[in-house]
C-alpha cells in the first residue's frame, strides 16, 4: 500500500471519527487537565484586551468562555464540520473557519495561538508543515501553545508490529484503529525538538503531565525571528 494514500485515508478516518462523536463529544471526554488550563491562562495573558487569539483546531470550542471572559478575541478552526457544529452552538458569535492544520494560510492575523490535543494526529512529513502554518499565523514575538501527546515506548514495538503483518505502510510511533481515533503518530521528543529548531520555534516554557495510561509534554513556543 502507497504510504501517502494510507496516510490520507488515516486523515479521513480520523475526520469521521470526530464528526461522528462530535454531538456527545463534551459528555464523554475532557481534554481540559489543570496544566491545560495553566498554559491557556498564559497565553491570555500574554494578549492584550480585545486582541485576537487562534485556536486550532478548537474542536467544540472548549476554551472559548475562558477567552472571551478574558476580554479577548478568538477564531476558531478545524478541519471536522461536525466539531464545528458542536462548536457554533455553543459560542454562536465566534468566528469559525473549516480547515485543518496542514492548509492553514493565515499571515500573521493572530496576537497568539493555541494547538491543543492535536499533533497526535499529524503525520510526520506534516509536522514542518504544520509547525510552519501556525507560526506564520501569529505575529512576531506572539506565543503559540502546542500539546506533544505521549503513551509508553513499548506501546509503539506492538502497534509497529500490527502494521507490519497487515502490510501496512506505518513508521514507529503511528498508531490506527478505533482507540487512537483513526490515526496517532507519537513524535519523540528528540525529533520534536529537532523540528522546533528547523522552524526557529524557542521553548519559552515547558511542563509533563502524567494521566491514565498516557500523558502531554506542553510546551509554550515563540518564533526566534524578530519578524517573519
Amino acid at each position: 500500500m502507497d504510504r501517502r494514500a494510507w496516510l490520507a485515508e488515516r486523515r479521513r478516518a480520523v475526520e469521521r471519527d470526530y464528526t461522528r462523536d462530535a454531538p456527545t463529544y463534551d459528555a464523554g471526554y475532557d481534554p481540559v487537565t489543570p496544566v491545560h488550563m495553566r498554559f491557556v491562562e498564559r497565553v491570555i495573558a500574554s494578549v492584550a484586551p480585545s486582541r485576537l487569539i487562534l485556536d486550532a483546531p478548537c474542536g467544540t470550542g472548549p476554551y472559548f468562555g475562558l477567552i472571551e471572559a478574558a476580554g479577548r478575541r478568538v477564531v476558531g478552526a478545524d478541519q471536522s464540520a461536525g466539531m464545528l457544529a458542536v462548536a457554533h452552538q455553543k459560542h454562536p458569535n465566534v468566528p469559525l473557519v473549516h480547515v485543518g492544520l496542514q492548509e492553514l494560510t493565515f499571515e500573521h492575523d493572530f496576537d497568539a495561538v493555541l494547538c491543543i490535543d492535536a499533533m497526535e494526529h499529524v503525520p510526520p512529513e506534516e509536522w514542518p508543515t504544520v509547525l510552519a502554518n501556525l507560526d506564520r499565523a501569529v505575529h512576531a514575538g506572539g506565543l503559540l501553545y502546542l500539546t506533544i501527546e505521549e503513551v509508553d515506548d513499548g506501546d509503539h514495538d506492538a502497534s509497529l508490529a500490527e502494521a507490519l503483518l497487515r502490510g501496512l505502510p506505518a513508521v514507529r510511533g503511528e498508531h490506527f484503529g478505533p482507540d487512537t481515533g483513526g490515526y496517532h503518530y507519537y513524535a519523540d521528543r528528540d525529533r520534536v525538538r529537532n523540528w522546533l529548531d528547523r522552524a526557529d520555534l524557542e521553548v519559552v516554557d515547558e511542563a509533563d503531565e502524567a494521566l491514565d495510561g498516557y500523558g502531554y509534554h506542553h510546551l509554550l513556543l515563540r518564533s526566534r525571528t524578530a519578524s517573519h
